[in-house]
């Protein structure tokens, strides 16, 4: 296996009203939220796709079933932390991500910087070493009708030396 791999991740929710918005493991004030078994936060679950792709370990619907109980209403972060941890079993860490969001409204340029810091402790990396973007679909399809969000997120894994 090679010491340095590449993983690509991408979710998407639909939005609805009445559930709170959960993006980048920081509570988002909109009037929708993203409907899921967890606290459907886009962001983190094509994060988790990622790191996890990177290594062939499947995606986090192979760990965390939405059939399985004990995921509902789970806190991302918590499924964040716990594919670090798989992917540190296997002599990996994160080196970087880069993410994008896709999403009509609200604008998350202020969440941002809170999102980095979430990420960043969870995957015990550095701040710097975590981009969130976020782009629209110019009104265009179901992001752009407010219908649903999607994420994309590519990780860099390395092979550490215990």
């Amino acid at each position: 296996m090679s010491s340095i791999r590449i993983g690509l991740g991408v979710d998407f929710h639909q939005l609805v009203e009445g559930r709170e918005f959960w993006l980048g493991g920081v509570l988002v004030p909109h009037h929708k939220g993203a409907l899921g078994h967890s606290d459907a936060d886009v962001l983190l679950h094509a994060i988790c796709d990622a790191m996890l792709g990177a290594l062939a370990l499947g995606d986090i619907g192979v760990h965390f079933p939405d059939t399985d109980n004990t995921y509902k209403n789970i806190d991302s972060k918590i499924l964040l932390s716990r594919c670090a941890q798989l992917i540190g079993e296997k002599g990996y860490q994160v080196v970087n991500v880069d993410s994008t969001l896709c999403l009509e409204a609200p604008k998350i340029k202020p969440y941002v910087p809170q999102m980095q810091a979430v990420i960043a402790e969870r995957l015990r990396i550095s701040v710097e070493d975590v981009s969130v973007k976020a782009t629209t679909t110019e009104k265009m399809g179901f992001v752009g009708r407010e219908e649903g969000v999607m994420a994309y997120a590519t990780v860099l894994l390395e092979k550490y030396n215990n």
